[in-house]
């Protein structure tokens, strides 16, 4: 299913640019690893070494904060920002 990925201004430069991006996948995990493989560049900036989201790192789902639901498990459907 297709979401929407808004990137905050100082990562767009690591994005080619772009403040919108649609991705594909189920999860938010699944969404992080098509990100971060067509974006090499967002990978060290949103991920520690072991692939663990960044603790500066803020991400959410429909005004959600994926820390308090199922982190990079949360579950994903059509239209998702």
């Amino acid at each position: 299913m297709k979401v929407a990925i808004r990137i905050p201004t100082p990562l767009k430069k690591f994005a080619g640019e772009q403040e919108m991006i649609k991705a594909e996948g189920g999860t938010v995990g699944e969404v992080m690893r098509w990100l971060t493989d067509t974006y090499p560049g967002l990978k060290e900036r949103l991920q520690d070494e072991h692939g663990k989201i960044r603790q500066f790192v803020n991400i959410y789902v429909n005004d959600q904060d994926i820390r308090f639901i199922q982190n990079l498990e949360t579950p994903l459907k059509e239209g998702d920002q």
